[in-house]
C-alpha cells in the first residue's frame, strides 16, 4: 500500500492541476449551456445541432497535437532539454495547417447543415454560431501545442492558470453577447461563438507569454532558433497522433450520433439529452485527469529507462481512475435532479435529463476504466489498437446497436433509453479489450529488457 500510495502522490502532484484545467473547459462548456438554454430551447437545440457535427472533426485535429505530450515527456524523463525545443519549433508548423483547415471547415462547412431534416430555425442558429466560432478554433489548437508541451514537462500549473482564467472570462462574455448587454445586439446562442473566439485567443497570448518569460521553460531554449517543417517530426506526430485524433473522434462521434439519432423525436429530448450528458463529462473530468496524468508518468518513466515502474504506474492509474469513477456514479444518483435544475427550467427537459442522469451514473464505470488505460497506453506511444478497439466498440456496436433500440427496441421502441444503453455496451466492451492491451504492452517492454515482469 505505500507503493501504492506514493506513485499516487506524482498522479496528484500531475494530475490536480489537469484535473482543473479539465474542470474549466468543462465550466466553458456548462456555460454555454445553461446560458443559451436559459434563452430557449432553440437557442440550445442549434448549439448541440452544430457541435454534434463539428466537435469531433475538432478534437481530431487537436488530438493529433496531444501527441506531444508522450513525446515531450520521453525526451524529458532522458533528459533530452533542447530536442524538445526543437520538436517543439518543427510541430508548430503543423499546428498552423491544422488550425487553418479548422477555421475552413467551421466556416464554409457550416452550411451543410441546412441539409438535415431539422426546423430551419434551430439549423440556422447552428450555422451562425459555427461561423462565430470559426476563428477561435485555429488560436485554440496553437493553444493546445503550447499546453501540451508544458503538461510533457510535467508542468500543469501555468495550463490550469491559462484555462481556469479563461473559463471565468467566458461566463460574462456569454451573458452580454447571448443577451445583449452594453448597447450589443441580442445574440441568442450565436453569442457563444463569439464568446469562444474571444477566449481562445486569449488562452494562446497568455500561453504563450508565460513558455516565453517563464524561467521553467528556459532549458529548452524553444525560441533560441527558428527551424522550418520537419517531415520527419510531422511523421512522427502523424504516426502517434493521428490514432489518438482518430480516436477521440469515433469516441465523440458516438456522443454526437446520439444527438442526431435523437434529433427527430424533439428538442426536449435532444435537450435534455445534452443536460445530462454534460453534467456526465464534467464529473468524467476525474478519472480524464489521472488518465491525462499517465500519459506524462508513464513517459517520463520509460524515459528513465523504468519499464517496471512504468508497468506500476500503469495499473496505479486504472485503479485510480475506478475509485474517481465510484465517486461520479455515487455523485449523480444523490444529486442528479439538483445539478439538473442549474441547467434548465423547462420540466418537459428536466423530465428527460432525470431519467438519462441515471444511465450517466452506470458508464462512468466502464468509461474511467478505459481512460485510466487510454492514458497510460499514450505514455508508451502505443496508439494504434487503442483506435481500433474504439471503432469496434463505438462504431460497430455502440451506434447502430442505440439506433435499433431507440426506433424498434427488444419488444417495443425504447426512445432516448435505448441510445444511452447501448452507449453503455460500447464502454464496457472499450474497457475490456483497452484494459487487456494495457497488460499486455506494459509487460512487453519489461520482457524485451530482460526484467522480471512482476504481476499486478
Amino acid at each position: 500500500m505505500n507503493k501504492f500510495f506514493n506513485e499516487s502522490k506524482y498522479f496528484f502532484r500531475i494530475g490536480f492541476p489537469m484535473l482543473g484545467s479539465q474542470l474549466s473547459f468543462m465550466i466553458m462548456s456548462a456555460t454555454d449551456t445553461i446560458v443559451a438554454g436559459r434563452a430557449g430551447a432553440d437557442q440550445l437545440a442549434g448549439l448541440v445541432i452544430a457541435n454534434s457535427f463539428t466537435y469531433p472533426i475538432f478534437m481530431f485535429m487537436a488530438g493529433i497535437i496531444f501527441s506531444v505530450i508522450p513525446i515531450v515527456a520521453q525526451l524529458n524523463g532522458a533528459n533530452k532539454d533542447l530536442e524538445i525545443g526543437q520538436k517543439i519549433r518543427e510541430v508548430f508548423w503543423l499546428a498552423t495547417l491544422l488550425g487553418l483547415l479548422l477555421v475552413i471547415i467551421f466556416y464554409f462547412g457550416s452550411q451543410l447543415l441546412i441539409f438535415l431534416p431539422i426546423d430551419e430555425t434551430i439549423t440556422s442558429i447552428s450555422i451562425s454560431y459555427l461561423k462565430a466560432i470559426s476563428i477561435g478554433m485555429f488560436f485554440y489548437i496553437l493553444y493546445r501545442l503550447l499546453s501540451s508541451y508544458s503538461e510533457g514537462l510535467t508542468l500543469t500549473i501555468p495550463v490550469f492558470i491559462v484555462v481556469f482564467m479563461g473559463a471565468l472570462i467566458n461566463i460574462p462574455l456569454d451573458i452580454i453577447f447571448v443577451y445583449g448587454y452594453f448597447g450589443l445586439p441580442e445574440m441568442g446562442g450565436v453569442g457563444c461563438g463569439y464568446a469562444t473566439t474571444i477566449v481562445s485567443t486569449l488562452m494562446f497570448v497568455a500561453m504563450l507569454g508565460i513558455v516565453l518569460f517563464s524561467k521553467s521553460y528556459k532549458k529548452n531554449k524553444l525560441f533560441s532558433r527558428f527551424d522550418g517543417p520537419s517531415l520527419k517530426t510531422s511523421m512522427e506526430v502523424f504516426k502517434l497522433g493521428t490514432p489518438i485524433g482518430f480516436g477521440i473522434f469515433v469516441e465523440l462521434s458516438m456522443y454526437s450520433g446520439a444527438a442526431i439519432i435523437l434529433a427527430p423525436l424533439g428538442e426536449n429530448v435532444v435537450s435534455g439529452h445534452a443536460v445530462a450528458l454534460n453534467i456526465a463529462s464534467i464529473v468524467f473530468m476525474l478519472p480524464l485527469a489521472i488518465g491525462l496524468a499517465a500519459s506524462t508518468r508513464v513517459g517520463n518513466l520509460l524515459g528513465e529507462k523504468r519499464y517496471i515502474d512504468a508497468r506500476y504506474s500503469s495499473k496505479v492509474s486504472v485503479y485510480l481512475c475506478l475509485i474517481g469513477a465510484l465517486f461520479n456514479m455515487t455523485l449523480l444518483v444523490t444529486l442528479g435532479d439538483k445539478l439538473i435544475s442549474l441547467y434548465t427550467t423547462d420540466l418537459m427537459v428536466f423530465s428527460v435529463a432525470s431519467h438519462l442522469i441515471v444511465f450517466a451514473a452506470i458508464f462512468q464505470i466502464p468509461d474511467g476504466i478505459g481512460m485510466g488505460s487510454l492514458g497510460a497506453l499514450r505514455g508508451y506511444k502505443d496508439t494504434f489498437m487503442t483506435m481500433v478497439f474504439i471503432i469496434i466498440a463505438y462504431w460497430v456496436f455502440a451506434i447502430p446497436f442505440g439506433y435499433y433500440l431507440t426506433y424498434y427496441g427488444i419488444n417495443q421502441p425504447m426512445g432516448e433509453s435505448g441510445m444511452w444503453i447501448s452507449m453503455i455496451v460500447g464502454l464496457t466492451i472499450f474497457a475490456t479489450l483497452i484494459s487487456r492491451r494495457l497488460n499486455k504492452i506494459s509487460g512487453l517492454h519489461a520482457v524485451i529488457r530482460k526484467e522480471k515482469v512482476p504481476q499486478f
